[in-house]
């Protein structure tokens, strides 16, 4: 019987048809494989450090040379409003943070409970010395979370969509995928005021900002494996078909399109995409042996075989693309692009 079917029950009204699946009991000839590197501690992007100091070194130069021009009077004493992002991320920070403490409402050990072991959970296997406050937003529909901070506080914010995936009937690894996710922006510093001081202005230059973006999101990816590794197949599932029709996707399908699809504008949607596009951000989930692909696509076609471990396999056949004479009255798949 279908445990997940693509329209769940309601949230904590027991429903007959679903079945908790047995538990998993390994064969005897199982073999115990030590985690792949990608699926133990948590790590950086390896991308991601060195674009960080690029951006910092690029910001820094560009302050300076904005100063320098005013002081030998190239430019209007205007700029010297540049002088002022300081305090304007101050204030954007605290208001951001001020608006979750008034609107949202607060994960506590009776409000949310779930999502409020979640964070507690993630806080603890990353080292933090504290819990981030956690707060659920009405998400009107929307899938989304983030993070973020204001003076030495930290946060999670999480839209109340979301939890409607975390029901029994439905997929609590995604949700706890999810969370662990925006923890781990907090664990990894994405969330510092510094940070974002000396990075905010490069970011948002087309490929540059975007490509730091990126290996902060596959770092982040990192950290919510290593706390629910049984949570990516269904957060991406999520993500790309939404709340209720995730049990809907195929992860090894979705994964297999990373290789599947070529060209050169497939490439640049990733360039210009503040996060990984979707099917190369599941094929990084899938094969635990490597970092996420940044800028060009994956090209190993491949299966997991357990603790991230992947066995490598021919280039998969488009399930789009039936053998030829299956579909009625001479229909054809399209050709390649």
């Amino acid at each position: 019987m279908d445990t997940h079917a693509p329209i769940p029950s309601v949230p904590g009204i027991v429903d007959p048809s679903v079945v908790v699946p047995p538990p998993h009991v390994p064969g005897p000839n199982a073999l115990w494989r030590p985690p792949a590197v990608f699926s133990g501690r948590p790590r950086f992007h390896p991308w991601e450090l060195p674009m960080l100091v690029l951006v910092i070194l690029l910001s820094l130069g560009g302050y300076l040379t904005v100063l320098t021009l005013v002081a030998i009077g190239q430019i209007s004493d205007y700029f010297l409003l540049v002088l002022a992002l300081p305090v304007l991320l101050l204030v954007a920070r605290g208001t951001l943070f001020a608006q979750q403490r008034v609107g949202a409402v607060q994960m506590t050990p009776t409000q949310f409970p779930e999502g409020y072991r979640m964070m507690v959970d993630a806080a603890a296997r990353y080292g933090l010395r504290y819990v981030p406050d956690g707060y659920v937003v009405n998400g009107n529909g929307a899938i989304n979370a983030f993070a973020s901070g204001h003076g030495f506080r930290r946060y999670i914010v999480i839209y109340s969509d979301l939890f409607e995936v975390g029901g029994a009937a439905r997929s609590p690894e995604a949700l706890e995928f999810i969370i662990a996710h925006e923890v781990g922006h907090i664990a990894a510093g994405h969330t510092s005021y510094w940070r974002q001081l000396l990075t905010g202005t490069v970011m948002s230059i087309p490929i540059l900002g975007s490509t730091l973006s990126r290996a902060q999101e596959y770092t982040a990816d990192n950290y919510g494996y290593y706390t629910c590794p049984a949570g990516a197949p269904p957060a991406i599932g999520v993500m790309a078909a939404g709340k209720y029709m995730l049990g809907a996707v195929s992860f090894d399908q979705f994964a297999d399109r990373a290789v599947m699809e070529k060209g050169f504008f497939v490439t640049l949607v990733n360039l210009l995409s503040t996060h990984p596009v979707l099917t190369w951000r599941a094929a990084a989930l899938r094969d635990r042996t490597r970092a996420g692909a940044i800028v060009l696509r994956p090209r190993r076609a491949t299966r997991g075989i357990g603790s991230g471990h992947i066995l490598d396999i021919d280039e998969p056949v488009s399930s789009a693309r039936p053998a030829p004479g299956i579909l009625p009255n001479g229909l054809q798949s399209p050709p390649k692009f």
